[in-house]
């Protein structure tokens, strides 16, 4: 299967497949007309034989920096669209990019550039910007650049809030650095709050999640692990109901017996498959650029100098297949964490994240046995 889809045909039905149905699957047909999918067949577009497929909605990545060459954190509109063909080639049909830890103007650059991205017709749609940086920990900076580390400042996120026209769907704070609770008292309503790159005690990430934050970034990585005498921020999530949790599923960050202990712990309603993909996601071995730092990517693990991981180079349709084929996540649990729970937090569940009449018509085909990507269809349109 290439990067880069070259044809796009105009699809009226999805048959004989086994359809995702949000908590199971089941044999029926699925219609599609213009960009939705509809109760009946009224369209004259061609039908789809699913037959040996599982049909699940398009994949949403509200956590990766880039991919194919481009980064969002660039501010160039040529590597957004690189982006978003390459992952809609991976079914992921809606994405949702992360900036680093960098300059306000630098943010405000790549915000402005979100703005004007328009996709083709065989290009993801951008549904928001993850702002990962730079409100984190000078402790737990990781992958990301500690020169531009900074206390969460309500005024420039409204700034680049107002720059990226209203695009900024989430943003990560450490919750023990100074500012954190104004931060969440004044913006909880208006954006999605995540707990990341901390030092958190169990009682400040509680406090931080009655306050209103709603989400915890990369589940593992960049925080402290949970302890009997000091549990860490995990468990203060963990014993919510109304916060979801992101991890990243690839094979190298997270041993595979901790990737089911979160999805036991938070249930498959607030688990969130992501990537955190760099731009070398696409490309093969070498050296990339994340952030300002030189990146060494050999198979499917990018590090840093230092030797700390920096990232992913699976996109998410692979980590999807590294969940269920290598760490017994079940499929409907997966197809969950992949597509229905990233709408649901980005706030975009009515047009996304499912198959029923009404959303916007993406939906990947999966082979039964391989789990193969089979066909992509993008709003839509078949587009391999």
């Amino acid at each position: 299967m290439s990067n880069t889809a070259q044809t796009a045909t105009a699809i009226s039905a999805i048959k004989g497949g086994l359809i995702f149905t949000g908590s199971d699957f089941t044999d029926k047909d699925v219609y599609i007309e213009n960009d939705h999918f509809t109760e009946s067949n009224n369209s004259a577009g061609e039908a789809i034989d699913a037959s040996g497929c599982y049909v699940i909605p398009g994949l949403i990545d509200l956590h990766f920096h880039g991919s194919a060459g481009g980064d969002i954190s660039d501010g160039s509109l040529e590597g957004l669209h690189k982006m978003g063909a390459y992952e809609a080639s991976r079914g992921v049909c809606a994405m949702c990019p992360a900036t680093m830890t960098l300059s306000e103007a630098q943010l405000t650059d790549a915000a402005k550039a979100a703005v004007e991205y328009t996709p083709s017709p065989f290009e993801a749609d951008l549904v928001g910007i993850n702002m990962e940086g730079p409100f984190i920990s000078p402790s737990k900076v990781g992958a990301q650049n500690p020169q531009h580390v900074r206390n969460a400042g309500v005024e420039e996120f409204q700034r680049l809030q107002k720059a990226a026209g209203g695009l900024i769907k989430l943003v990560d704070i450490a919750p023990e650095e100074p500012g954190a609770d104004a931060f969440i008292e004044t913006l909880k309503d208006d954006v999605r709050i995540s707990v990341a790159h901390t030092c958190t005690d169990y009682d400040t990430a509680a406090h931080a999640f009655d306050l209103g934050a709603k989400h915890i970034t990369h589940l593992y990585n960049a925080m402290d692990p949970m302890h009997h005498r000091k549990p860490g921020p995990i468990p203060a999530a963990a014993e919510r109901d109304d916060i979801t949790a992101e991890i990243i599923a690839d094979g190298v960050h997270i041993h595979p017996s901790m990737v089911r202990l979160a999805f036991n712990m938070f249930g498959d309603d607030r688990m969130i498959l992501i990537s955190d993909t760099l731009r070398a996601a696409g490309l093969g071995d070498g050296v990339y650029d994340l952030g300002g730092q030189d990146v060494t990517v050999k198979g499917y693990e990018a590090r840093i100098d230092n030797g700390a991981l920096a990232g992913s180079v699976s996109d998410l349709m692979r980590c999807f297949y590294v969940a269920v084929h290598d760490m017994n996540i079940p499929l409907v649990s997966a197809v969950k964490a992949a597509s229905v729970n990233p709408a649901r937090a980005l706030n975009i569940e009515e047009s996304y994240g499912s198959l029923e009449p009404n959303h916007i018509a993406n939906a990947v085909l999966l082979d039964k046995e391989t789990l193969e990507v089979k066909q992509v269809i993008l709003r839509g349109n078949a587009i391999l």
